[in-house]
């Protein structure tokens, strides 16, 4: 102030106190004093309405008593009209009453006339002056926050004690101020709201502790919710008068959260719904580095996530590189997706084959990003398909095999009889001529074997089956390998002591381990270790599944195992094809292991191989085990020969009729030959009381083997039946012995089985 003039606007109309107040600013030398006088109201009113900016003046001294105006009328027109200029009112000593009223209504102060002097005139000024700029600037910060809070989203108010709203501004929750002002919460919203409210307001009061809420209110515009900053209101003693409070709406931001809740819950969801799946879930980058690694991809390739995120996939899933990746990285990033199989391999180096679906995974951009991808193991799929795909090979070439035995069987039969006759016939002639008809013997019968062999692999021989224990047959092959097989090979036997008992034919179970020994031997050309052993095993449902030939029930497993040379996995699938084989030339029919499936598939049981080249092979054979005793064969009986019985013969091939009569014709038999079904039925409804037994093949043209049993058997239901082929299903025997044969014969047969075959049905 001392270095600013005081411009000071005097309203006095008595010319005296005019006089004064000039003469008491003369006295004040610190500080320079423009006074400028008017008499009226009307002229204040004129100067402060005028062009020229009203803020030229620092202070008004106001006399409350003028010729145009009286009382406190005067200071409240003055006031209206310059509410920016500090008003000083001077009165007499009786109107001080009446100048506290103008105080009341916005004066700065107010002198009393007579006991003013220099220095109070002054500092009064001062002091109306500071004071103005004091309220002025407080206004404009007032002014400057409530426009700062109308533009703001920020609902204030007071409530008292009572919690009745005092004072709100700026009201976003749908009230106005005339419907809030001395209310409670419980008279504007819901109960429930406002008794949340009022817990949280009434905590304050009485703790005097601000506290900071998120609430809830149902208005008319629906469910809201509000940020709550609640404090504690003190008077000038710090005495709780009541609170104040600022809340700012936050529906859309918590709808947000609440969206966003569900949003991560639902990711969480599926984050789990991936981690339970089976299938391996990986998401790779375009750089191949892997990202993302789920629980099933650490299940079924073993590496855990932390393992290999940031590893390129490549070098973890596959042992090497190859085109066929190459090409699906470019078919899925120029298509968007690529499925296929793949073969890849496992933490512990297992190679497994996968079903591989790959999908490309673009930003918001739509630039592509990175790439999904779902595997599924089909290792044990691809394995049963396999499988499968070999059983129906192996069952194609038996139906071939099967049709060619037929033919051979039928050719090979009057050979070996006419061999065994020939010597009986011919009991006289010279040396060299018995040796080339042993000769001739011994090569039918090799002949006849080898169709067999065939007929085993092919539909499964039905050998004569009895209740026997597997222990004794490998102890018996056990003793003759030690005896034959070379010294460099080491043969060991492990069998269980409760090894269960199986249903079978000992001679084809004993071939089956003789053809895989042999096997076994030759692939140990320079020594080795042969391994035979034998254990129960009870296949489950799991099991069963795995397996398409097993089914669930109890199990013997003969295990032979070696330490050869191995088989590659080119020839694996092709061992059990008849005549396929790795020897040299001449040293093998190629029917060994044909021979083996055959005869195993016959008792029920099926076989497993597992070689490694260079390693060794394994072989298991399953077969069916039995609750009985074991049943031993007895030793077989000299046929005893004919006594002009009377044997009626119907096949349609003619050398097998010819021979067959020649050789029961040796033995002390008549015979009746019939070439098909019909001339046969003609045949024995003609010498019905004569016939003692009846030779039937059963692959009749015209009227066929079955039919024509049935129908001898509705002439004579005594009639004594022996059925023959050269090729019968197995599934077949049961509906021949149902429709009347007494037993059947296998074709090639020699005369020893053919005479067995007529003691037996003729008692």
């Amino acid at each position: 102030m001392a270095d600013k003039n005081i411009q000071v606007l005097l309203v006095e109309d008595n010319p005296g106190d005019v006089f004064l107040i000039q003469e008491l600013i003369k006295e004040v030398h610190t500080v320079n004093v423009n006074l400028h006088t008017v008499e009226q109201l009307s002229e204040v009113v004129h100067l402060l309405t005028r062009e020229v900016n009203s803020s030229e003046f620092d202070v008004i001294l106001l006399d409350l008593s003028l010729p145009d105006s009286q009382g406190i009328e005067t200071f409240i027109q003055a006031y209206n009209q310059a509410k920016t200029i500090p008003i000083i009112v001077l009165t007499g000593i009786d109107d001080e009453n009446l100048a506290l009223r103008a105080m009341q209504e916005g004066a700065q102060d107010y002198l009393v006339k007579g006991q003013v002097t220099g220095d109070l005139l002054v500092r009064s000024m001062r002091y109306a002056i500071e004071r103005q700029h004091i309220e002025d600037a407080l206004r404009q910060s007032e002014e400057r926050f409530r426009v700062a809070l109308k533009n703001s989203p920020i609902f204030v108010f007071n409530q008292d004690r009572d919690l009745r709203y005092t004072w709100v501004y700026n009201q976003r929750a749908g009230w106005t101020e005339q419907t809030m002002l001395g209310k409670q919460d419980c008279e504007i919203m819901p109960h429930t709201d406002a008794q949340a409210l009022t817990a949280i307001k009434y905590h304050v009061l009485t703790t005097g502790i601000g506290t900071r809420a998120e609430v809830s209110i149902t208005t008319h515009k629906g469910m809201r919710y509000y940020d709550l900053t609640v404090e504690p209101l003190q008077n000038e003693s710090q005495e709780i008068v009541g609170i104040t409070c600022a809340s700012i709406d936050i529906t859309e931001q918590q709808i947000a959260l609440q969206e966003r809740q569900l949003a991560e819950a639902k990711i969480r969801e599926q984050a789990a719904l991936i981690n339970i799946s089976t299938d391996a879930i990986c998401v790779r980058d375009l750089q191949n580095q892997i990202l993302f690694w789920n629980k099933g991809a650490e299940n079924l390739y073993g590496w855990q996530a932390q393992e290999v995120i940031g590893k390129n996939a490549s070098e973890v899933l596959f042992p090497e590189p190859s085109p066929e990746i190459e090409l699906a990285l470019l078919q899925v990033i120029s298509q968007g997706k690529w499925q296929g199989e793949l073969n890849k391999v496992t933490k512990n180096g297992k190679e497994i084959v996968v079903a591989s679906r790959w999908s490309l995974v673009r930003d918001e951009d739509n630039k592509p990003k990175s790439i999904l991808t779902v595997d599924t193991d089909i290792t044990q799929k691809k394995y049963l398909e396999a499988q499968l795909l070999r059983t129906q090979r192996l069952e194609s070439i038996g139906t071939l095999a099967s049709g060619i035995a037929h033919d051979l069987n039928n050719i090979l039969t009057p050979i070996l009889a006419g061999a065994q006759l020939l010597p009986l016939k011919f009991p006289d002639v010279d040396e060299r001529t018995q040796h080339l008809l042993e000769i001739l013997e011994i090569n039918a019968k090799r002949g006849a074997d080898l169709v067999k062999q065939v007929l085993s692999f092919a539909r499964g021989v039905e050998g004569k089956r009895i209740t026997l224990q597997l222990r004794h047959i490998i102890a018996e092959l056990a003793k003759v390998l030690k005896e034959t097989l070379p010294k460099s090979i080491e043969v060991i036997t492990d069998i269980s002591k409760d090894l269960w008992m199986i249903s079978g034919d000992s001679t084809q179970l004993h071939q089956v381990m003789m053809n895989l020994c042999v096997n076994a031997r030759d692939a140990m050309p320079n020594g080795g270790t042969l391994t035979i052993t034998a254990e129960n095993l009870l296949i489950d449902e799991n099991y069963a599944r795995m397996n398409l030939e097993a089914t669930v029930g109890p199990y013997i497993v003969v295990t032979v195992a070696d330490t050869g040379v191995g088989i590659s996995e080119d020839n694996l699938d092709r061992i059990f094809e008849p005549f396929f084989t790795t020897k040299a030339v001449g040293q093998g029919t190629g029917l060994g292991l044909s021979t083996v499936i055959g005869i195993v598939k016959s008792h029920g049981g099926f076989v497993n191989v597992d070689s490694v080249l260079g390693s060794g092979t394994i072989f298991k054979v399953y077969l069916p085990a039995v609750e009985s005793t074991e049943i031993f064969s007895t030793d077989e009986l000299i046929p005893s020969t004919g006594k002009g019985e009377l044997i009626l013969i119907v096949d349609d091939e003619p050398a097998i009729r010819d021979i067959t009569k020649t050789s029961l014709e040796s033995h002390e038999y008549q015979t009746l030959v019939a070439s098909d079904g019909i001339e046969a039925i003609a045949v024995y409804a003609k010498y019905v009381d004569k016939i003692s037994a009846v030779l039937v093949n059963l692959m009749l043209p015209g009227l066929d083997g079955l039919t024509t049993i049935r129908t001898l058997k509705k002439i004579n239901p005594d009639v004594k039946i022996v059925a023959t082929s050269g090729l019968i299903a197995k599934n077949k025997l049961g509906e021949i012995v149902n429709t009347g044969a007494a037993t059947f014969l296998s074709k090639p047969y020699t005369i020893n089985e053919l005479l067995l075959a007529l003691n037996q049905v003729m008692g």
